[in-house]
């Protein structure tokens, strides 16, 4: 008998499901379609000391991330995205947009949140940075792992929700995962194990519960991978760039690229300051890059 259950864990062709009492095991997938990723509501049937997913349940939203060969769904149902960035290493601006543009367009809240805030002129620097976002309405705040500054306030957005939390190398990611869910470490190990995957365990997503009521839940997913766009129109794109949105209604023409028409109302907002250089300049590059002709 089929029964209701959680993907918590997701390599190739096995998952790690969680039944409603909390108890997990492995499971695969029925056939080779539509395979299950890290927050998908399932239906699943035991099978011995393993189980088939059966089905998938409708998904409130889903995220994609590429590399050089292909596109791939990684992470569904969330409510938000943590983007986590630090002083110290550079983070990328590019990836960073990517980020929040795939998460505008599935509807999901990104959260930007800056690392190592006790750094001081380096902060500074990188909370400089962020302001184009702020601008635009973004929600980003201020940390330090080191100490503690800033984490009670984290904590409570949250609190009810169930969050993706990436960033690069070097921002704190694992610190800041091992800090909310001291099982962290163990849980993924158990799950690697079972999966027979430790040598993929740096490219494998996790779902954390955030204490025993199981009211709130991180997924870690490691590195800031390059996140799939592909599946967005290029003449879509702007509308998942809060700056650029905002622009939209005053373009002379309803096809607008914002490239090079006349009468663009994105290009005059560029020209008058509203909208930072660096942000048109990702734009322009997406656009050519979601073009059909790319």
């Amino acid at each position: 008998m089929n029964q209701p259950g959680l993907v918590v864990a997701s390599h190739g062709r096995h998952c790690w499901v969680e039944d409603d009492q909390g108890n997990r095991r492995i499971c695969h997938h029925r056939g080779k379609k539509n395979s299950a990723v890290v927050g998908d509501r399932v239906q699943w049937r035991p099978s011995q000391d393993e189980g088939t997913i059966e089905s998938i349940e409708p998904r409130r939203n889903l995220l994609y991330r590429q590399d050089e060969l292909r596109t791939k769904s990684f992470a569904a149902n969330l409510d938000q995205v943590l983007v986590l960035v630090a002083a110290e290493p550079d983070f990328s601006q590019d990836q960073l947009a990517r980020a929040l543009i795939a998460s505008h367009a599935q509807g999901i809240t990104p959260m930007l949140v800056v690392n190592k805030s006790d750094l001081g002129p380096a902060f500074a620097l990188a909370w400089q940075r962020m302001e184009p976002y702020r601008q635009m309405g973004e929600k980003t705040l201020a940390l330090s792992l080191k100490s503690g500054t800033g984490l009670d306030e984290l904590l409570a957005q949250l609190q009810g929700k169930t969050t993706l939390i990436l960033g690069p190398s070097g921002a704190g990611k694992s610190t800041l995962v091992n800090r909310l869910v001291p099982s962290a470490q163990a849980a993924t190990g158990e799950i690697s194990k079972a999966l027979h995957s430790g040598r993929h365990t740096t490219t494998s997503t996790h779902w954390y519960w955030l204490g025993a009521e199981r009211g709130a839940a991180l997924i870690d997913s490691p590195g800031f991978q390059e996140f799939g766009l592909h599946h967005l129109d290029a003449r879509d794109l702007a509308r998942f760039m809060p700056d650029m949105h905002a622009q939209l209604g005053d373009c002379k023409f309803y096809n607008c690229t914002h490239l090079h028409e006349p009468g663009c109302g994105v290009r005059l907002a560029l020209d008058q300051g509203l909208i930072d250089a660096s942000r048109y300049q990702i734009y322009q590059r997406l656009f050519a890059q979601l073009s059909p002709s790319s």
